[in-house]
């Protein structure tokens, strides 16, 4: 963008400057506010230009933005300025602004809509796992001898890679193992099957290489365990009983609804989240246009906010926050910020086609849910929000999620 001023309007700000520097210039020689003005101007030469300037130019660079119908996303870089004493202004600025191109065409971008259809085997999986929460372990009285569907209650001691001159020792005592159990491993299977209670046993292992564990995955392992006892789990019977001790359930066949219904919208959530990124996705692929980096860094910077405030959360200290190679950071980062940015212009576009606003009363809702989670008074939130400019900021976030929603429920089943 270009500006220009007119020499007579430069003139008559220059000598307005000059007056107030005049009228509190403190010179060894001469009394406050009787310095001669030549004197003012060549000592105070580039505080009086620079504040010639800054009277000038954001006035007459607001204007121009807004008879241009411009919206600027990063602040402006003076490329090329002249400013002498009775001389024009002339300044050239570069700033980055949303891109304009055409989204035609855009309903008719579709992707496959799954059905939400629940299994029978998704539903057992779910009840077995609380069936398995409600399971009570009691110890084996009769005299024997571990086999497979028993709980070895142990104790161990070891040494993780054994072979090596500085493994790492490992112990604790009353640990529960399923014999033959689907999560033990064979070697401690083999050593517990047909063991009893005081039987002290070694066992070598080989944990895989992809060993839930990412400590022990790949590496070997020496034990000592001691066997303490032998417990039996026992799974409560699915009836009525059941059901009531799980909470405000009437029968078991009430339970089991809530099931399926809970399991149906969970999926329903987590295919419509899907199907919306393969939306997004193929929307991107379609509509190319160039993309502001200011809008793309800004993306990177809420990223790694969110990944550094995960990381906290896990108990990483700042210390160690800081050694982090941010550099690198943001590089992996950018790919996956520039598809974001990319999304959240299209809506924004789409949206505005098709009017889709958010009204006070669902900006509110959001603004209750927020403050619900974070402990704070829904008009004390309201009003922090406002200050900081996040208001706009949540309405522009619901707006887009309200328009990903029409486009989904658009598509054909």
């Amino acid at each position: 963008m270009t500006i220009d001023v007119d020499a007579g309007e430069v003139s008559k700000t220059w000598s307005l400057v000059a007056a107030e520097y005049r009228k509190y210039a403190r010179i060894p020689g001469f009394r406050a506010g009787k310095v001669p003005e030549s004197i003012v101007r060549r000592r105070y030469a580039g505080e009086i230009r620079k504040e010639v300037i800054d009277r000038l130019l954001p006035e007459r660079f607001g204007k121009a933005v807004t008879e241009q119908n411009l919206r600027p996303l990063s602040q402006p870089q003076v490329t090329e300025i002249t400013l002498e004493e009775g001389e024009p202004l002339h300044v050239k600025a570069v700033f980055e602004i949303l891109p304009t191109f055409s989204i035609d065409g855009y309903k008719d971008v579709t992707v496959p809509k799954p059905a939400v259809e629940i299994s029978e085997e998704e539903f057992q999986h779910e009840i077995e796992q609380l069936r398995d929460s409600r399971a009570i372990v009691e110890p084996v009285e009769e005299d024997r001898v571990l086999a497979n569907g028993d709980w070895a209650q142990i104790s161990y001691k070891g040494q993780i890679n054994a072979e090596a001159e500085a493994g790492k020792p490992v112990s604790a005592d009353e640990v529960m193992v399923e014999v033959g159990g689907k999560n033990t491993l064979e070697a401690f299977n083999n050593a517990l099957r047909g063991a009893k209670p005081g039987q002290e046993l070694k066992v070598e292992v080989v944990y895989p290489a992809d060993y839930s564990d990412a400590e022990l995955a790949g590496k070997s392992a020496a034990f000592e365990i001691e066997v303490k006892a032998i417990k039996k789990r026992t799974l409560p019977e699915l009836n009525d009983e059941f059901a009531k001790e799980l909470g405000s359930y009437e029968s078991y066949a009430d339970l089991e609804a809530k099931i399926r219904e809970y399991i149906s919208n969970r999926k329903r959530r987590n295919v419509e989240a899907e199907t919306k990124d393969k939306l997004f996705a193929a929307l991107v692929e379609r509509f190319t246009f160039p993309v502001p980096e200011t809008l793309v860094q800004d993306q990177i910077d809420a990223r790694l906010d969110r990944g550094l405030r995960a990381l906290a959360a896990q108990g990483m200290q700042a210390e160690q926050m800081r050694k982090l190679d941010f550099a690198r950071l943001r590089d992996a980062q950018h790919g996956t910020a520039l598809a974001e940015v990319k999304t959240q212009i299209l809506l924004d576009r789409i949206a505005a086609e098709e009017k889709i606003e958010i009204s006070d009363e669902e900006l509110d809702g959001q603004l209750h849910l927020a403050a619900l989670q974070s402990g704070e008074s829904f008009d004390a939130l309201k009003v922090r929000l406002t200050k900081e400019g996040g208001i706009a900021r949540i309405r522009e976030q619901l707006r887009r999620e309200k328009t990903a929603s029409v486009m989904y429920d658009r598509l054909p089943a």
